[in-house]
């Protein structure tokens, strides 16, 4: 679905695809964050995602205005998960409610790899 919302001039009508575009521009902003992963579901082969392509490791689902966001990251090697991805789900939380004026209901986060730089 997308969002909607009613103005006493017209509507205003928010698409998936623009809202996983600034998730995943705010997401490769987070330290810790390499980049969106790719998932090859036939072999199982994780590839990072040019910048081009963030939005293929996001996806985005909006239901009643309350947006639910998936990403598959590839992160930094040595650095604290549980604290890149606090941040992640913080920022994007952010971010995501102050472009759209909709809530964040969800974000979930799924390690799909580690790189060393």
């Amino acid at each position: 679905m997308t969002g909607r919302f009613g103005t006493n001039i017209g509507d205003i009508t928010i698409d998936n695809e623009v809202v996983a575009k600034v998730a995943g521009l705010t997401a490769i902003e987070c330290y810790g964050i390499v980049g969106m992963a790719s998932i090859n579901v036939t072999n199982g082969f994780v590839r990072l995602l040019k910048r081009e392509s963030l939005t293929k490791g996001i996806k985005v689902d909006i239901e009643n205005n309350v947006i639910t966001i998936d990403f598959h990251v590839i992160i930094e090697y040595g650095i604290n998960i549980r604290a890149v991805a606090d941040n992640l789900i913080s920022t994007v939380k952010y971010k995501i409610e102050k472009f759209t004026g909709m809530d964040v209901g969800k974000i979930n986060i799924f390690v799909e790899g580690v790189r060393v730089d």
